[in-house]
């Protein structure tokens, strides 16, 4: 697998030991990838090229605990599940999880099933966080090949540690400025007085026209322009159409308002890459906070009132958190494209690997790397 850093490109900033959001102390990733079939479209039976992702803040021992969180919608043409009551209260509880546009019910009830195996006397409200991106240039979206054992396997299969990025998960057959994309990380070390705190992405890329790309400052779009079957074929989307999802992570200690103030600042390094949030691509993030454990009550009340406490960064000292979130995000969908390889999908449908000997000719060219 082809990293950002290995290949050379010179991004900003001090990455944790992994360059991934589970360097963020307590948070793991899982993935169910489904890949199977071959040749026209039938639905119901494939050709298959996606998956789940799921994403625990605070890993599966301590996933009822909820942590303080924010969203930001940059274009709403998708869907991001339990947002309304991140909105309402700014805490996230259960798994996060990422699949395809039509599983989206599928894995809501995948995130229910796991929490009530896991604490079976569980009797209160879920409202569990599913985001999507759509796959259906090379999936079979319509087929209903996800199922809600597939996102409890997901779940099942996180852990903390190095991250498989490209074509697995819910990225499996993802598009990102029409060459393959799907599921991609990355972080930064905060210093912060003498404490350092962990800011890490996660991203679903599914998102920009062919043109648009654009590597360390440099517009390389319109000369990778050949090999694009996506926008050369007559294809019912026009070019930039597609989603992304991101969720950042972070165990500095922050307000639900400045988890959110974190998740606006998402488009900013996204625009670094190129995109611009087409109108037919849902753009929505999340950012969450694993700091402040047990201060955010959830639930019904119970015995006496009391108070909750949060301790968190002053405003005016939160920029080196925005500017780790920009970094982050720029650097995670790079890594998607790198580690992207080709894929066939639907109907003969191609996604084309980034070139890699190519974009070295061009950054070289305009004395990057």
């Amino acid at each position: 697998m082809t990293r950002a850093r290995p290949f050379g490109l010179p991004l900003p900033g001090t990455p944790g030991p992994n360059n991934a959001i589970t360097d963020v102390p307590g948070v793991e990733v899982g993935y169910t990838t489904l890949v199977s079939g071959e040749g026209p479209l039938r639905r119901g039976e494939g050709p298959v090229r996606t998956g789940v992702t799921a994403l625990l803040p605070r890993g599966r021992d301590a996933f009822l605990d909820p942590c303080a969180a924010g969203i930001y919608s940059l274009n709403g043409n998708g869907e991001m599940t339990g947002s309304h009551w991140i909105a309402e209260t700014g805490a996230l509880t259960l798994p996060v999880m990422i699949t395809n546009t039509h599983a989206v019910g599928a894995a809501h009830r995948g995130a229910i099933d796991w929490a009530l195996r896991e604490r079976p006397g569980f009797q209160e409200w879920m409202l569990p966080v599913v985001a999507e991106t759509w796959d259906g240039y090379l999936n079979d979206i319509g087929g209903d090949h996800v199922r809600p054992e597939h996102a409890v396997a997901a779940i099942d299969a996180a852990s903390g540690g190095a991250v498989e990025e490209g074509s697995v998960g819910g990225g499996t057959g993802m598009n990102c400025y029409s060459f393959k994309g799907g599921s991609g990380t990355s972080s930064r070390v905060v210093s912060y007085g003498s404490d350092s705190y962990t800011v890490g992405a996660f991203v679903q890329a599914n998102f920009g026209g062919r043109r648009q790309l654009t590597v360390c400052g440099v517009p390389v779009g319109a000369d990778l322009a050949a090999d694009n079957p996506i926008e050369d074929d007559d294809w019912l989307a026009p070019p930039g159409s597609g989603s992304v999802i991101v969720v950042v992570g972070t165990d500095a200690p922050l307000l639900p308002g400045q988890c959110t103030a974190l998740a606006r600042r998402v488009p900013l390094g996204l625009a670094r890459t190129g995109a611009y949030g087409a109108h037919g691509s849902g753009d929505i993030f999340l950012a969450f906070s694993t700091a402040n454990p047990g201060a955010i009550s959830g639930g019904f009340p119970d015995g006496e009132p009391g108070y909750d406490t949060l301790r968190f960064v002053p405003w005016n000292l939160i920029d080196p958190f925005y500017e780790a979130v920009v970094e982050t995000v720029e650097e995670a969908v790079l890594n998607v494209l790198l580690a992207g390889r080709t894929m066939i999908g639907r109907d003969g449908h191609r996604s084309p690997a980034l070139p890699h000997d190519r974009l070295k000719e061009l950054l070289t060219a305009r004395g990057v790397r």
